[in-house]
């Protein structure tokens, strides 16, 4: 477990946080086809590579998470993603799961699939160069859900992905996202993902998952989208450190997903976060909050490459130097 606990370091080490470009191929593609551009393996590959290779990239980011398809590509002078990264300082990670399904007897709930074969697939990551891994839960609130079948079934998935991973000697990222979808208030999202992380230690802790070689990737508390009122950053980080304080201080760190909120506001309620002292530190990894602003601006034109990169640079430097705060403000 001794490399995983320093990979886990690593992922989460001061003033840094994750990049996560690991959407599948049609999501990938329905965002390509948005900002203008056509849905091809190429095209794809080509803006990975830009937000991979964005100048000083790794100032503030550890990782990149990607998808099988990426892993298995390679930058436009042939060197494969993993090797890109890894010589650029950043350490490269691969989505494993393969996506939230329906699940039987739970009507409108999911259960995230792709423990079959796992081990084999981890292993061959492991060889392609893969220092972590990622495996995402979703779980919808209204009136009556998440069912306690639904919160069980994925928290058991989770943990059995988490084991393969550390006995493939890849670090996992255990990301258990409830999700905006809703009216709910803020209230509510700290009761449900209290649920679910007490589900989810619970189960890493029956298959001897070390904590200290895990990464945990939760939403932050807020309202729901459709809720009227917005919880000021101060409210989000006190209800969502509230709810994380049940964690070990073993844990190596907790990055955070943007889970749709605005790029500002996923900012600034991180920032909020660095202001509660915690055993762990509070980074982030966030997909849509860092990258959207470079999809628009580059839309596919080679002549704007650099245009898309300056503004991802812009945005991983936002939330860089909000973690930073931490280290200054707890040193003080």
């Amino acid at each position: 477990m001794g490399s995983c606990r320093q990979i886990a370091a690593q992922l989460v080490a001061p003033g840094k946080g994750v990049l996560a470009a690991d959407e599948s191929i049609a999501t990938m593609s329905g965002r390509l086809e948005k900002a203008g551009v056509e849905a091809t393996a190429e095209n794809r590959r080509r803006y990975r590579e830009l937000l991979a290779s964005t100048p000083g990239l790794a100032d503030g980011a550890s990782g990149i998470i990607f998808c099988d398809e990426t892993l298995r590509q390679a930058f436009a002078d042939g060197t494969p993603f993993a090797n890109a990264v890894r010589g650029l300082g950043i350490l490269p990670g691969i989505k494993v799961d393969t996506g939230a399904k329906p699940c039987c007897g739970l009507p409108g709930e999911t259960v995230t699939e792709g423990l079959d074969g796992l081990p084999a697939r981890l292993a061959e990551y492991a060889e392609m160069g893969a220092a972590f891994a990622k495996w995402r839960a979703v779980y919808l609130i209204t009136d009556e859900l998440p069912s306690a079948g639904a919160v069980r079934s994925n928290a058991n998935a989770l943990a059995r992905y988490a084991a393969a991973c550390q006995e493939a000697g890849i670090v996992p990222i255990v990301e258990p996202e409830v999700l905006m979808d809703g009216d709910h208030p803020i209230e509510r999202c700290a009761e449900t993902t209290a649920e679910v992380h007490a589900a989810v230690r619970e189960e890493l802790g029956l298959l001897g998952v070390d904590l200290a070689g895990i990464v945990l990737k939760p939403n932050m508390v807020v309202e729901g989208a459709d809720h009227a009122c917005r919880a000021t950053p101060e409210r989000v980080a006190e209800a969502t450190v509230g709810v994380l304080r049940a964690w070990p201080d073993e844990l190596a760190g907790i990055a955070f997903l943007s889970g749709g909120q605005p790029p500002g506001r996923a900012t600034a309620n991180l920032e909020a976060m660095q202001h509660h002292r915690t055993p762990w530190p509070l980074t982030f990894s966030f997909g849509r909050a860092l990258v959207d602003p470079a999809l628009a601006a580059w839309h596919g034109d080679p002549a704007l490459v650099a245009a898309g990169q300056a503004l991802l640079a812009e945005r991983v430097a936002a939330n860089a130097n909000a973690v930073r705060r931490r280290a200054r403000m707890q040193a003080a």
